[in-house]
């Protein structure tokens, strides 16, 4: 069998979240390459609504809002949500509105397959991606679906989820149906976002659907299931898609930047690295293929010292290791070694690794965001890019997700305009300064959807969307003009959008004409008073 590590494979990396203080437009040469391609981003269960409409079934964010609802922020639900379901229509014209080369979207499993299994698809399902696929296409906009972006079918976590080994050959034969349906017009294809968070978070900490706190086994179980999943997929579309299509494949991961808050911490950061990035990375890159031997090591010794007869993470076969062979980025942490053993209870990416004596922090000059999780530090991008190339080779990569989160009804958005220009800065320097092969960047987000446990309280759309209303309109923010002008012109020396000011609902540019006139008006109003 061909080794994974040999094929033309690419990489879809990032979900960056990053600020620095406003500051004026770009100049210089920041250019991107011909070709560079500009995107932005949803998730089905985020944006589509109409979650129990046509064949639809329940998936593990569906039970969790209405059966655990006092977990989210704001006790919301994404029940209506954007109503893209409904108003795709007007989720395409954005994306033509802004340029893009590339919409990326999720197809929800449930919606397609509603009983989890391949031996029955929707044809409500069918026709609602189809639509979506085609009006892109009409508009010159190429479409990127996930296949898995965190809304497993409830009935299939109910049979253990992605702790249950069969769950690899379910995912390849969903895939199978959605390759066959839509793998004539789809070039890119990511089959699982985010691993990291599914597993961490999901079946570690039991801090996000499905809610299993699993951490020192039933996380690793997760993580195999879901890379030999991912690798069953590719390996479905090699043998039966690549042929007619000639498409290309990959899953991508949430990638932190860890940097050691001293020198002294530099090992630990990069043992930290290997645990985050490793753990998805190594089996799909390497040589030797499995797990990172460091990894490996780590466990299987915490294991033996806990008295267990085995290590806590599940071993590759040889056969496994020759059928797999995987990227998302957020934020940044400072790693610091400590004396005491992180509590498995206290583990997460973002906060410490309970597997070695270390905690996660952030530095005084990094900025935070809306969320709670988000700390901003544009460097921790470039950092991660030439980590990659540095450590498993030139492959291609595609940004997949980079935004910033802030409160709804800033429309004026200029801390995210600078946040994307100073991310951009770091992608532009990684490809002109470090060589690194990155092809395409992707905006999260189109619209502001709801933001998994933080309900509504954190928005991180171009558009504005007010969910107060039936029909959800979206209304442009500042953001969405700058990122535009990026797009139109291949570049971030751009000039620095107009505000923009509301009128009845309605959004109008505060151009200085208007500036004039209403200094005007109120100079005749304080004359005749």
């Amino acid at each position: 069998m061909l080794s994974f590590f040999t094929m033309n494979f690419w990489q879809l990396v990032v979900f960056i979240s990053s600020l620095a203080p406003l500051g004026r437009a770009a100049s210089g040469n920041l250019t991107f390459p011909p070709g560079f391609r500009w995107g932005a981003a949803t998730a089905a269960y985020q944006v589509e609504g109409a979650w129990n409409q046509s064949e639809k079934s329940p998936s593990i964010w569906d039970k969790v809002v209405h059966e655990y609802n006092h977990l989210i922020q704001d006790r919301s639900n994404g029940d209506v949500a954007c109503d893209s379901y409904h108003l795709w229509k007007r989720d395409i014209q954005m994306a033509k509105e802004l340029g893009l080369d590339f919409y990326r979207f999720s197809i929800a499993w449930t919606r397609l397959v509603p009983n989890g299994f391949s031996n029955a698809i929707s044809e409500d399902g069918k026709n609602y991606y189809n639509n979506l696929i085609d009006g892109l296409l009409a508009h010159g906009i190429q479409p990127m679906p996930t296949l898995y972006h965190w809304d497993l079918p409830q009935r299939l976590q109910d049979l253990g989820g992605w702790t249950n080994p069969l769950v690899a050959d379910w995912f390849a034969d969903y895939a199978r149906v959605a390759f066959s349906l839509f793998g004539d017009r789809v070039e890119y294809w990511i089959t699982i976002n985010e691993p990291t968070m599914v597993c961490e978070l999901g079946y570690g900490l039991g801090l996000v659907a499905p809610l299993i706190k699993e951490p020192e086994v039933g996380k690793y179980m997760c993580i195999k299931n879901i890379m030999l999943a991912h690798a069953k997929a590719y390996r479905v579309y090699e043998r039966e898609f690549k042929d007619r299509f000639n498409g290309k494949l990959s899953l991508a991961n949430h990638y932190v930047w860890y940097e050691g808050e001293t020198d002294s911490d530099g090992i630990a950061a990069e043992l930290t690295r290997q645990f985050q990035y490793g753990l998805y990375l190594h089996a799909v890159y390497s040589k030797e293929g499995g797990w990172p031997p460091a990894v490996e090591q780590h466990i299987a010794e915490n294991s033996r010292r806990e008295g267990y007869n085995s290590s806590r993470l599940p071993a590759f076969t040889q056969e496994e290791k020759a059928l797999a062979r995987a990227v998302n980025h957020y934020s940044s942490r400072a790693v610091r070694q400590r004396r005491a053993r992180v509590p498995a209870a206290q583990s997460s990416p973002f906060s410490g690794n309970f597997e070695f004596n270390v905690t996660y922090e952030g530095r005084p000059e990094w900025k935070k965001g809306r969320s709670f999780w988000f700390l901003i530090n544009p460097a921790g991008l470039r950092n991660v890019l030439t980590w990659l190339k540095t450590r498993y080779g030139d492959h291609e990569v595609i940004i997949t997700e980079n935004g910033y989160s802030d409160v709804p009804d800033v429309v004026n958005d200029d801390v995210r305009i600078n946040y994307f220009r100073e991310y951009l800065t770091q992608v532009h320097r990684a490809i002109t300064e470090d060589g690194v092969n990155v092809t395409g960047y992707t905006a999260w987000s189109l619209m502001d959807n709801i933001e998994w446990v933080e309900g509504y309280k954190s928005t991180f759309g171009l558009y504005q969307v007010d969910f107060s209303r039936a029909e959800r309109p979206r209304t442009p923010r500042k953001s969405a003009r700058y990122y535009a002008s990026v797009v139109r012109a291949n570049s971030l020396d751009v000039p620095e959008p107009q505000d923009i000011i509301m009128i009845n609902g309605a959004s109008q540019m505060w151009t200085s004409s208007m500036r004039i006139f209403v200094l005007l008006m109120a100079l005749f109003t304080f004359r005749n008073t």
